[in-house]
C-alpha cells in the first residue's frame, strides 16, 4: 500500500560531483580533452586502416571495429557527463536513461567479445600461418565481427528490459555521473534478485568466457613463438600480437582493479571512497578507448607507415 501511494519516477537526478562543485570545472576540461583525444585518435586509426590497401586484412578489420566501438562507447556517456558538470540540476528522463544504459552496456559487452575474436585471429596467424587466409577469409571474419555486435546488443536488451520493468517509486537520485545500471537498480522499490542473477550470468558469458579464451589462445601463441629458432623470428612474431595483448591487459586489468579493491569499513571515509569509486568508473570508460589508438600506432610498424603515407599524400595534394 505504501508503494502504491507513491508516484512513479519519470526522471532521475544524477548526483555526479554536486557535493564537490569546485572540482566540476577541472574535470570538465580533463574529460573533454580525453574525449577529443578518443575521437581524434580512433578516427585517424579508422581512416588510415581504410585508406591503405595493405591494411585491408582481418586484423585491421577487427581494429576498425574496435576503434568505432570505442567512439560509440564514449559518445554514449561522455556528453551526458560534460553536460552534468555545467548544469546545476542534473536530470535525465526515464526513457533517456534507459537508452543510455542500453548503449553503454551493449558497447561494453561487444568489446569483450571482440577482443576474444581478435585473439583468435592472432592465434590462427601465428600458430597456423599456412591456413590463415583460408580460415580467416572474408566470409569468416565479417560474421565474427557482426556476431560480436549482435551478442552485445542482445545481452544489453535483456538486461535493460528487465531493469525498466521494475517499479521506481521512491528516491530518484542516482549516485553517479551517468545512468549506471547498478546505481539505477538500487533505486527500484521491488526485488531485484532476478536482475542480479541475470547480470551474474551475463558477466560469466561476456567477461569470464572471453578472458578464458584469450588466456588459452595466448598460451598456444607463446608456445609457438618460443619454438621459433631465431631471435629475430620470435621478435617479429610477438610484435604482431603485442599491441592486442597490451590492450587486453589494460582493459581487463582496469576492470579487476575496479571490482577487486577492498571497500572501506570506516564510515568517515565512506564519502571519499564513494567519490573515488565514481571517478575510477568514469576514467575506466575513457582510459582504454584513449590508449587503444596510441598502442596500435606505437607498436605497429604497418600503422605507422600508413600514417606517414597518408600525411605525405595530404601534403602533396596541397
Amino acid at each position: 500500500m505504501e508503494v502504491s501511494n507513491q508516484s512513479a519516477v519519470t526522471e532521475f537526478v544524477l548526483l555526479g560531483l554536486s557535493a564537490h562543485p569546485k572540482l566540476e570545472k577541472t574535470f570538465f576540461v580533463l574529460i573533454l580533452a580525453m574525449y577529443l583525444m578518443i575521437l581524434l585518435g580512433n578516427g585517424i586509426l579508422i581512416l588510415v586502416t581504410m585508406s591503405d590497401p595493405r591494411l585491408h586484412t582481418p586484423m585491421y578489420f577487427f581494429l576498425r571495429n574496435l576503434s568505432f566501438l570505442d567512439i560509440c562507447y564514449t559518445t554514449s556517456s561522455v556528453p551526458l557527463v560534460l553536460d552534468g558538470f555545467l548544469t546545476p540540476r542534473k536530470t535525465i528522463s526515464f526513457s533517456a536513461c534507459a537508452v543510455q544504459m542500453f548503449l553503454s552496456f551493449a558497447m561494453g559487452a561487444t568489446e569483450c567479445v571482440l577482443l576474444g575474436m581478435m585473439a583468435f585471429d592472432r592465434y590462427v596467424a601465428i600458430c597456423n600461418p599456412l591456413r590463415y587466409h583460408m580460415v580467416m577469409s572474408k566470409a569468416a571474419y565479417m560474421p565474427m565481427a557482426a556476431s560480436s555486435w549482435l551478442a552485445g546488443g542482445a545481452n544489453s536488451l535483456v538486461q535493460i528490459s528487465l531493469a525498466v520493468q521494475l517499479p521506481f517509486c521512491g528516491d530518484n537520485v542516482i549516485n553517479h555521473f551517468i545512468c549506471e545500471i547498478l546505481a539505477v537498480l538500487k533505486l527500484a522499490c521491488a526485488d531485484i534478485s532476478i536482475n542480479v542473477i541475470s547480470m551474474g550470468v551475463a558477466n560469466v558469458i561476456f567477461l569470464g568466457i572471453p578472458v578464458l579464451f584469450i588466456f588459452v589462445s595466448y598460451i598456444f601463441i607463446l608456445t609457438t613463438i618460443l619454438k621459433i629458432p631465431s631471435a629475430e623470428g620470435r621478435k617479429k612474431a610477438f610484435s604482431t600480437c603485442s599491441a592486442h595483448l597490451t590492450v587486453v591487459i589494460i582493459f581487463y586489468g582496469t576492470i579487476l582493479f575496479m571490482y577487486a579493491k577492498p571497500k572501506s569499513k570506516d564510515p568517515l571515509g565512506a564519502d571519499k571512497q564513494d567519490l573515488s569509486d565514481k571517478l575510477v568508473s568514469l576514467f575506466y570508460g575513457l582510459l582504454t578507448p584513449m590508449l587503444n589508438p596510441i598502442i596500435y600506432s606505437l607498436r605497429n610498424k604497418d600503422v605507422k607507415a600508413a600514417v606517414r603515407n597518408l600525411v605525405v599524400q595530404k601534403c602533396l595534394s596541397q
